[in-house]
């Protein structure tokens, strides 16, 4: 019985972070950058190009920023 309790604490504790977890991916959303990349690629002349590094740095940095943005939202 106090095994099977257990198991069900456990599937609770599971269903739980798993709930966690889709609700802060849904909250995600992509960076501004990424989306002016995707329109610039859209344009014609730019589907086959590679995306600019300047475009390519400013990318990482919003999603750096947003990132610690998230953990430092999530530390108490």
């Amino acid at each position: 019985m106090r095994a099977a309790l257990s198991i069900l604490g456990l599937v609770i504790a599971f269903a739980f972070v798993m709930f966690l977890m889709k609700k802060q991916l849904v909250s995600l959303k992509p960076p501004a950058a990424a989306a002016s990349a995707a329109a610039s690629a859209a344009q014609p002349g730019g589907a086959g190009a590679l995306p600019r590094p300047d475009a390519l740095r400013l990318q990482l940095e919003s999603a750096l920023q947003q990132s610690a943005q998230k953990a430092s939202e999530a530390m108490p």
